[in-house]
């Protein structure tokens, strides 16, 4: 029944995928972290980001500066590790069904001009349709459940 719904209608069908599954990682994610932690890691980037545009003629400042974001980036890492490994196996799972009911070559969001590199440069198939839609949705969905 799925794959028929997704051959019939495959836009809308990556579309409520994409969906889906960004809601669910969202959700995962925020809560398999410690977002506090993750908050003040954000504002600590920002900062070191701040003082870097400021220090530009002092390497010495500045490379104390980029090694604390590394230590920082790494720790961030770390805290995102749990929900990526939580929701790889059922974004495969997704990813198998697409892929089984629709052919990779297919277009299914026709654009009014050309894609670069993107197959005929006739338009998105399911997988430039999911990248697309799950950045936005990730976007949105990331700032509505406030996750850092």
């Amino acid at each position: 029944m799925a794959i028929e719904f997704i051959v019939k209608y495959p836009l809308l069908s990556v579309i409520l995928l994409s969906l889906l599954m960004t809601f669910i990682t969202t959700i995962i994610y925020k809560y398999t972290t410690d977002q506090t932690k993750l908050k003040s890691y954000r504002e600590e980037l920002k900062n070191i980001k701040k003082q870097m545009n400021e220090s530009k003629q002092d390497l010495s400042k500045l490379n104390d500066l980029q090694k604390r974001s590394m230590e920082i980036s790494m720790d961030q890492l770390k805290h995102s590790l749990k929900p990526m490994i939580i929701t790889f196996v059922p974004a495969i799972l997704i990813f198998a069904l697409i892929k089984d009911s629709l052919p990779i070559t297919q277009v299914i969001l026709n654009m009014p001009f050309d894609i670069p590199k993107m197959g005929d440069n006739e338009g998105f198939g399911w997988f430039g349709v999911y990248l697309v839609t799950s950045f936005a949705f990730s976007s949105l969905l990331r700032k509505f459940l406030k996750v850092y």
